[in-house]
């Protein structure tokens, strides 16, 4: 969700302010539900975390996270922010109890991207509220402003009632997703998202659940009659970065890659 706001020595943190309130249509562009059948689509398992495979290599694939410590991210905007750290092979968001009264901020890769696909394995605490915001601009208070965001929450247990465009899966505040695909809560899940001029997929557990194109009669009648109505830079930013959430719950990232298309 949106909310936003990472490290010290090796820990990095942020804080992000994440999905609130507000109406939101929840039409995509496709509603075609393909299974993804690719190798890539696996079920996740332990062995080689953080490491590329000789194929990866040779398809261009680079990895955003060595496992070891924040090389590559820096905290959103520079903001002070003491939630994120390189822990067991995952970046893990520390998460706090006291929400927006201690330093928090989004983790955002150093590089941008126009057009890749990117991965990632990830596993939220109960209650959990997190995100993955793409084409990130740091021209905007925050990052959910100008990106459009992949969506991770829990969905069976979170405090709220949720809306569709809030769930697992969704593009956020911009459409429900279009299947349920989340594993249960504590569960590592596998998550894929394509950009490729300006076409959009967002894939869960080998399952598509957004597939939407920024700029379409579809996308700009979403933005104009849901959240994003007041915020002129969203969806604006053709080359941006990578962030992600700091909603103030423990998130863990492992396997973090992306190849430029």
């Amino acid at each position: 969700m949106m909310k936003l706001f990472v490290p010290a020595l090796s820990v990095m943190a942020i804080s992000l302010v994440a999905c609130g309130g507000g109406s939101n249509s929840t039409s995509n562009d496709s509603t075609t539900v393909t299974a993804d059948t690719s190798a890539a689509q696996a079920p996740v398992t332990d062995a080689a975390d953080n490491l590329l495979s000789d194929t990866e290599k040779s398809e261009g694939w680079t990895l955003l996270f060595n496992g070891q410590n924040l090389d590559g991210w820096h905290i959103y905007k520079g903001k002070q922010s003491n939630s994120w750290v390189a822990d067991n092979g995952t970046l893990h968001c520390l998460g706090s109890e006291k929400d927006k009264s201690d330093k928090r901020a989004d983790l955002t890769s150093d590089s941008t991207y126009e057009n890749f696909e990117f991965r990632t394995d990830w596993k939220i605490a109960p209650k959990g509220n997190s995100g993955i915001i793409y084409l990130a601009s740091e021209d905007q208070e925050s990052a959910y402003l100008s990106g459009p965001e992949y969506q991770l929450i829990d969905d069976e247990n979170f405090p709220e009632k949720l809306e569709d465009w809030q769930k697992t899966g969704a593009n956020y505040a911009m459409g429900a997703p279009l299947v349920a695909a989340a594993k249960p809560v504590g569960e590592w899940n596998h998550t894929r998202i394509v950009v490729n001029k300006g076409h959009v997929e967002h894939w869960l557990n080998g399952q598509k659940t957004a597939d939407y194109q920024i700029g379409s009669p579809e996308w700009k009648k979403a933005r104009k009659e849901g959240k994003w109505k007041d915020a002129k830079a969203y969806g604006e930013t053709k080359k941006g970065h990578i962030d992600l959430q700091d909603h103030g719950s423990e998130v863990w990232f492992r396997n973090v890659k992306i190849k430029q298309l």
